[in-house]
């Protein structure tokens, strides 16, 4: 019984917390949240008796909530200047989509009144309307006078945003999307790529493939375009450069350690004899068996065949309307490649288990030096991909 108590009151606090939370955001102006917060409530359950005050509450938030809207339209309006038309057409959609959220909750009764709540709808469909067509022309005829004048890459891309805009909420109007294709190409910004070799090796074909695959790197710049194979007909605003200083290639190396290992080990039995050298016998007269225990030995001999690749390069970032480099950052990477094998003389009891594994092995050929340097340039792939998915030129 107490348990269902307690459980009742912790219903009744947060009915009435949520209460609360209602009224303070209404009495501080805040009507949307005040009518969202009542919404929600009575969508779950709008005959519940503790959800009265929710009615009330939502009455009173949506009749200042439209006036205060409806006198910010009528001052916006009045001023005139067309940048106020964006305004002026969300404030229009958000009355109605309110409207449209509370009516099917209607009818809503107020018990203690014994009456309905009273909601003054207003069908704003014509005021919409006639505001995106205003807005519509607006923001053609600003994206146009942008294109016409534009003296900065900047300017495209206002242009383009203005344009994106209009044609998602007046798809088809005019030559909105040519204007959008228009703004773009001339807003992009182009980054011409190149590879140097100041080095005595040959770069591996597939590795500086790979390098220059830019659709891997997880470029998020939609404004922002690396070109591998430069064309004739871009004006490139950047050049990377990737210049590969450093290329070593260590001799193949076999590297021979020996090791002698000793250990007890059981071979047989035999009886146990006490001081006098009889054999011992346990209580049932039985004669007792130990385990009969010698040493073996064995030279292990381990081959560890070992060849190394580092590579020295540095990325730079450079203006090509100034040609002054922006910035530079070194990249280094290094493969070392690993085998071991081994053979024995003696008794290969002697030898513990991990050793045991190397037994099985057998030496194997090196790999090449583009091989090499392919495999060291794994590491400066991801180096190189870190650095320009995250480059930002301005």
């Amino acid at each position: 019984m107490k348990r269902f108590i307690l459980l009742t009151a912790v219903i009744v606090l947060g009915a009435c917390s949520g209460v609360k939370k209602t009224q303070e955001a209404l009495n501080t102006g805040n009507y949307t949240t005040a009518m969202n917060k009542a919404i929600k409530n009575l969508a779950d359950n709008k005959t519940k008796k503790g959800h009265q005050e929710y009615i009330v509450l939502l009455e009173e938030a949506f009749a200042k909530n439209a006036a205060r809207e409806q006198q910010e339209i009528a001052f916006l309006q009045n001023d005139g200047n067309p940048a106020n038309l964006e305004t002026i057409y969300n404030k229009y959609l958000q009355l109605k989509q309110i409207q449209q959220r509370i009516r099917p909750l209607l009818p809503l009764y107020i018990n203690d009144e014994g009456r309905n709540a009273e909601f003054n709808f207003v069908n704003y469909d014509n005021q919409i309307l006639n505001t995106k067509d205003d807005l519509a022309e607006h923001l053609y005829q600003n994206a146009t006078n942008l294109l016409a004048s534009a003296k900065y890459k900047a300017d495209y891309r206002a242009a383009y945003e203005d344009l994106k805009y209009l044609e998602e909420i007046n798809p088809g109007y005019r030559e909105t999307v040519a204007k959008m294709d228009e703004a773009y190409n001339k807003g992009l910004e182009f980054v011409r790529v190149n590879i140097a070799n100041q080095t005595q090796q040959i770069i591996p074909e597939r590795l500086e493939s790979e390098l220059l695959d830019f659709n891997a790197f997880g470029i998020d710049n939609f404004w922002l375009q690396y070109h591998t194979n430069p064309l004739e007909n871009v004006k490139y605003d950047y050049a990377m450069n990737l210049d590969f200083m450093e290329i070593n290639v260590s001799p193949e190396r076999i590297n021979e350690t020996q090791i002698i290992k000793e250990r007890q080990i059981k071979d047989g039995w035999e009886y146990l004899l006490d001081r006098d050298g009889n054999v011992v016998k346990d209580s049932l007269g039985n004669k007792i068996k130990v385990d009969k225990m010698r040493t073996v030995s064995c030279k292990f001999f381990q081959f560890t065949q070992t060849k190394t690749a580092q590579i020295g390069a540095k990325v730079s970032f450079t203006d090509l309307r100034n040609g002054q480099e922006i910035n530079s950052y070194p990249l280094s990477s290094e493969f070392l490649f690993e085998h071991i094998f081994a053979n024995y003389q003696g008794d290969k009891r002697a030898l513990e288990d991990d050793l045991m594994l190397y037994l099985n092995a057998r030496e194997v050929p090196f790999p090449s030096n583009e091989q090499m340097v392919y495999d060291a340039g794994e590491d400066l792939k991801l180096r190189l991909k870190n650095i320009v998915s995250k480059y930002q030129f301005n």
